[in-house]
């Protein structure tokens, strides 16, 4: 025993053991962010409950979404029962239900006690609502009304219409003001109305955020250059009166463009879906609010694997709806990933350059090891700190300066002068500064000295040799040190809360309106949107899915980026492994 312990061995196997668990650890949380975000897009079935309870008997629509048992002690704290009675029970199960139906029942999420269930039931005809606003909605789809004329769902199939001869929306109407369908039929006539009005509103969409937007951005500009001209003294009668008639054209598109805009928009809100809660009565959805109705009760699984796919797509292109709770999450990933890019190409020159001067010129003199330590400790100090340092640096003094300079017609509406993604950018580079230094320090350490005086001897210059030897052999280390900056600027959040993140950004910091990038806007990010969605959303119980979710995709995010860099990595450490030798 003595022997084995003096051998090394139980160190051995205590730092194995040690790397399996972190490794185990790790896999399990992956595997539980990925399984509790996944899932959220599986369809789930819509149950009928059937409760009594001393307010009498009640009927509950909705989704099962959670179930906990509650000990007697926790019962009698909480209020459910009394704990001095004999009858009291030990335990109780309740379950957390999605109700949906916000406007009608209040909050959508409901807990129920099992005591109180007399049956549950998963009938074909529930169906689930999407809607853009308040959620969903669950209940019976029982009718159309299509321009003034109702289309029924048939309650005797003895007088409804074969599926294979549902005829088209406008022969139906022509006929008479109500007409029943068969419940396929009646489904398929549902289907085909929500895809118009679907497709309207993105039509709609399209025009306000592109042409109309677009018409905003160039009045907005022609206002800046009127009070451009006008401080620098050349507002003379004729500007004044060229502005004029390009304002005047570009108001004449805008009322064309806005009556499409409201033409595109009737169409899609003229029609309305009845549908019969659980409450017992018709309540009328627009089609408008509608984006898809779906029949979870009746789905085969592979119905459901591409529902679930079209989930986790529309997730991932779509726009935040609903304060973020619902809808997608495209602008927070293509705010992360445009950050990122960012900061890499600030951080990377800088960094190199940095390390290049430390180790191949600076010597190895007491303030250069004091430069070094500095460096150092950069990487720990805390990220709120170099938030604190970027807003007032760079956004109030850096960018008030450039307004000051360059964008006085702006004023006093600040340009640069407020939290951007250039900002954020340059403080997550500031942040990331220290990695990118030594990884790139330790790669030149690396590199044998015989190397460089063979490239002299040569009668290369030191430049040449830096330039066209020394970089290229230390671009894997380059690339390793990116690698780790990457990584830690898409996981940071708390200095962008300071510097260009926002709960909801209206624009891209790209579009088509010149010059096309936009660095002073303001951004979404995914870190802020999990910490925004899990902390400060009013509907705790409808925004933890999201979580789960979001932090699946920030985690792929970052392991795309970090597999790209790896990718050039290793690219570059092939290409330049014969020069080692």
């Amino acid at each position: 025993m003595g022997n084995w312990y003096k051998s090394g061995a139980p160190w051995i196997w205590l730092t194995a053991g040690a790397v399996s668990i972190s490794l185990i650890a790790v896999l399990g949380l992956l595997l539980l962010i990925a399984g509790r975000g996944l899932s959220y897009f599986w369809p789930s079935p819509v149950y009928e409950w059937q409760l009594q309870n001393k307010q009498g008997t009640s009927v509950l629509i909705g989704q099962l979404y959670d179930r906990e048992t509650l000990s007697a002690a926790r019962l009698a704290d909480a209020g459910m029962v009394s704990d001095t009675a004999d009858s009291a029970p030990q335990s109780l199960t309740r379950y957390l239900v999605k109700t949906g139906n916000r406007e009608r029942v209040g909050l959508d999420f409901r807990w129920i006690n099992g005591s109180d269930i007399i049956s549950r039931t998963a009938p074909a005809a529930l169906a689930q609502i999407e809607r853009s606003k308040n959620g969903n909605f669950y209940g019976y789809p029982v009718a159309l009304v299509l321009d003034g004329k109702t289309i029924s769902l048939a309650k005797d199939k003895a007088h409804t219409l074969a599926p294979d001869s549902a005829e088209p929306e406008h022969a139906l109407s022509a006929k008479s003001t109500t007409t029943s369908l068969s419940r396929q039929a009646f489904r398929h006539a549902v289907a085909q109305q929500v895809a118009r009005a679907v497709s309207l509103n993105q039509q709609a969409q399209r025009l306000q955020q592109q042409d109309i937007g677009a018409i905003n951005y160039q009045l907005e500009q022609l206002r800046l250059q009127q009070r451009r001209d006008e401080l620098n003294g050349h507002l003379s009668e004729e500007r004044l009166a060229e502005l004029e008639v390009t304002k005047e054209q570009l108001n004449s598109r805008y009322q064309l463009l806005e009556q499409q805009f409201f033409s595109l928009r009737q169409a899609a809100g003229q029609d309305k879906l009845i549908v019969r809660d659980m409450l017992g009565d018709n309540v009328s959805l627009p089609l408008s609010q509608v984006l898809a109705v779906t029949y979870p009760n009746t789905l085969s699984w592979l119905e459901k694997l591409k529902l679930w796919g079209k989930g986790m797509l529309g997730f991932v292109t779509d726009d935040p709806r609903e304060a973020n709770t619902e809808g997608g999450v495209f602008p927070a990933i293509f705010g992360t990933v445009f950050m990122v890019l960012l900061m890499a190409v600030i951080v990377t020159p800088f960094g190199v350059i940095a390390a290049i001067y430390l180790h191949e010129y600076a010597g190895n003199g007491p303030i250069t090891r004091m430069i070094r330590i500095a460096v150092i400790n950069l990487a720990g100090v805390p990220s709120i700190v170099y938030g604190v340092f970027g807003l007032g640096f760079f956004v109030y003094m850096l960018g008030g300066s450039l307004d000051q300079l360059f964008y006085p017609e702006a004023l006093p509406s600040p340009t640069f002068g407020s939290p951007g993604v250039l900002w954020s950018a340059l403080t997550l580079a500031i942040l990331t500064l220290p990695v990118v230094i030594v990884s790139t320090e330790e790669g030149l350490s690396r590199i044998p000295s015989a190397v460089r005086h063979g490239s002299l001897a040569l009668g290369a210059t030191k430049a040449e040799t830096l330039w066209r030897i020394v970089i290229p052999m230390a671009s894997p280390a380059i690339m390793t040190g990116l690698i780790l900056a990457v990584a830690r600027a898409a996981g940071e959040v708390a200095p962008l809360m300071l510097v260009g993140v926002v709960k909801l950004a209206p624009t891209l910091p790209v579009d088509l309106n010149f010059p096309f990038v936009h660095l002073e806007r303001k951004f979404m990010h995914l870190g802020f949107h999990i910490y925004d969605v899990g902390f400060q959303s009013p509907n705790v119980e409808a925004a933890r899915p999201l979580v789960y979710a979001t932090s699946f995709l920030l985690v792929s995010v970052i392991v795309a980026l970090n597999l790209t860099a790896i990718t050039v990595r290793n690219h570059l450490r092939e290409k330049y492994r014969a020069l080692e030798h």
